[in-house]
């Protein structure tokens, strides 16, 4: 006789339903229907898990990596976790790590890096540090709803603008605009660019997705708002999920008429306890279809729910991969988006000093 599970249900606002046990954990729980009658849906109600702010210490600012399918080799996240909420977020699983699980802590219990621009400031002043792009936000959203309050994001842009130092942003949150007064001049310097995610245009798919990132409508105004201001802005159509989100064509159409000029994409990536978590939300959102995507999934997978090849991760394999390679590429041209992103200027990179440290001149 097979187990009967109450069934789980959305919350408003939050992209996952549950905080399954995160890989690590010693003891897994889950709730079980045991026949003893049905309970009250008015009695179960309960408001959505609030946001939750927990600070560390940072011990260092820039992460380095030498992943050959990676454009960057350095990196800088003031968050852990990310509000936003997003079902699809390959970071989910980096809150097991804390000891967290990589469902609803994922996006209600967000780490705050206390310290990080000072750590940044010491790690550009090192003796022999080389510039090079750091690409800011790689892990999780730094423009998160918690930015507006904490600015732990514009601290670090502070001190990279103080030291010229180029960077790159990728990012769905529209407070990015708050910070143009240090952005736009290192864009116009070529020190500095922005890609906006736009996954879809489709404002119900977008908020069933992303539930706390902005509409796709206000980042399209944040294309426009960086683009008229003379930053380097492109579009990110990531990722590219089977049979959801189907319109990346009059994304990178609206995006470009918005004032991108370079776009990428990546293919749903499902490591660790994301697959559970993903299927999860297929089942409250798209049941009908829940079966057909995973399928497709796993054509992309080599028959598993992820490849964590190098290259592949990134692209799946196969002849769906194919087809959206070609779909992407002949958008592109046709939109007339720039084929490879312009190198950004490290030559007037100059160390920011110590804090309080006075200059000779």
């Amino acid at each position: 006789m097979s187990a009967a599970f109450p069934p789980r249900r959305a919350f408003k606002g939050r992209g996952s339903a549950s905080r399954p046990a995160h890989r690590f954990a010693v003891d897994e729980r889950e709730a079980f229907d045991d026949g003893w009658g049905t309970p009250d849906p008015a009695e179960e109600a309960t408001s959505p898990p609030a946001t939750e702010v927990r600070w560390e210490d940072a011990r260092s600012a820039i992460a380095y990596n030498d992943s050959p399918d990676i454009g960057f080799d350095r990196s800088l996240n003031p968050y852990r976790g990310c509000e936003h909420g997003c079902s699809y977020c390959y970071a989910r699983p980096s809150h097991s790590y804390l000891g967290l699980s990589p469902g609803l802590d994922f996006e209600t219990v967000i780490i705050a890096k206390r310290g990080l621009a000072e750590r940044l400031r010491h790690e550009l002043s090192r003796p022999g540090y080389t510039p090079a792009t750091l690409a800011i936000g790689t892990v999780t959203d730094a423009y998160q709803p918690v930015e507006r309050e904490l600015r732990l994001t514009r601290a670090a842009l502070e001190v990279l603008h103080a030291a010229r130092h180029p960077w790159a942003l990728v990012t769905k949150g529209s407070g990015v605009e708050r910070d143009l007064d240090l952005i736009a001049p290192m864009g116009q310097a070529a020190q500095a660019a922005v890609y906006v995610t736009i996954t879809t245009l489709d404002a119900e798919l977008a908020r069933r997705l992303e539930p706390r990132a902005p509409a796709p409508w206000r980042r399209l105004r944040t294309i426009r708002t960086l683009a008229e201001a003379g930053v380097p802005v492109g579009v990110s159509v990531a990722p590219q999920i089977p049979f959801i989100n189907d319109d990346m064509e009059q994304v990178l159409t609206a995006a470009r008429e918005a004032g991108a000029t370079r776009a990428f994409y990546t293919v749903l990536r499902l490591p660790w306890e994301l697959g559970p978590l993903f299927r999860e939300w297929l089942d409250l959102h798209y049941p009908e279809r829940a079966a057909r995507v995973m399928a497709r999934i796993h054509d992309l997978r080599g028959g598993k729910d992820y490849d964590s090849a190098f290259v592949r991760r990134m692209t799946g394999e196969g002849p769906w991969a194919d087809l959206l390679r070609q779909r992407f590429a002949k958008a592109c041209t046709k939109l007339g988006y720039e084929r490879e992103a312009r190198a950004l200027d490290v030559s007037a990179f100059r160390p920011p000093g110590a804090p309080g440290q006075l200059t000779l001149f």
